[in-house]
């Protein structure tokens, strides 16, 4: 029993230095992308004017004499900065890393002896939803409403983890566990990769598409089911998921490759033609 506490106490500490550590990669890739879009980026054609931004508008149906009703697009209401915006879910995820070894600590390590993170699944519901925005624009997505709906669609998948763990948070390690969180969000985050299968379906020009979006997309799609997985050996501890603690540490990991892996295969792109 009391190497157990001692190894606890070995734990809990190093899991906060380790997301110092994160929260400080996070924030220098992050920094390097917003330069890269505000100060070298634009100048890549030597104009100071390149932008790689896609537009947002909306459908609505309208009648119109001897056609009938008719789907009509609207001007631009706004354009997504994609680059920024990149940059912008990595910055995101080094504040959270920096909120929870800083002044949440000791909040974290109580979690934690529950199995809980709840700061972890608001971080994701934000960040990884701007990730699933922006790799469906890149495949023909413009319309605000199914922004709006791939967004918060991956929000309440996120919301759902949030409440698998707050649901089966307890020291008794024998209780059992309640799964319906965890296939009810297995089913909500099937939502933005069907909208994206449908505009790929649909799409007569996919040879056109550049190699780098296709990159992005299986990388990200692998990327993003590692994570429930992680989440199945937590709860069913298996081998060294027994620990809580394991898969805590194997969520920061994964967070920081998906983001990362995505960063860099937009800047690849954003030199490509």
């Amino acid at each position: 029993m009391a190497s157990k506490t001692t190894e606890e106490k070995l734990s809990y500490p190093n899991l906060i230095r380790f997301n110092k550590i994160m929260g400080t990669v996070h924030l220098i890739q992050g920094t390097f992308m917003m330069l890269f879009a505000f100060l070298i980026y634009p100048n890549l054609d030597g104009t100071g004017t390149q932008t790689f931004t896609i537009p947002v508008v909306g459908n609505y149906l309208e009648f119109i004499q001897g056609e009938g009703l008719v789907l009509t697009t609207t001007d631009t209401l706004f354009e997504l900065p994609f680059i920024p915006l990149t940059a912008s879910f990595l910055l995101i995820s080094a504040l959270f890393h920096f909120i929870i070894a800083i002044p949440y600590k000791d909040r974290y390590v109580a979690d934690l002896k529950k199995g809980i993170n709840k700061l972890r699944w608001y971080e994701y519901a934000i960040s990884s939803s701007l990730m699933i925005v922006l790799i469906s624009s890149l495949f023909g997505v413009r319309d605000i409403a199914v922004f709006a709906l791939i967004a918060l669609a991956n929000a309440a998948m996120n919301f759902f983890g949030l409440d698998m763990e707050l649901l089966n948070s307890s020291e008794d390690k024998e209780k059992k566990k309640n799964w319906l969180p965890f296939i009810f969000g297995s089913v909500i985050g099937l939502a933005p990769w069907i909208a994206i299968a449908f505009y790929i379906g649909v799409n007569p020009n996919l040879d056109q598409i550049p190699g780098f979006v296709w990159a992005i997309l299986i990388t990200y799609f692998l990327a993003f089911n590692t994570f429930p997985v992680n989440m199945f050996l937590q709860y069913k501890g298996i081998g060294k998921f027994k620990n809580y603690l394991y898969g805590e540490r194997g969520y920061i990991i994964l967070s920081l490759v998906a983001k990362t892996l995505l960063t860099w295969l937009v800047l690849f792109g954003a030199f490509q033609p």
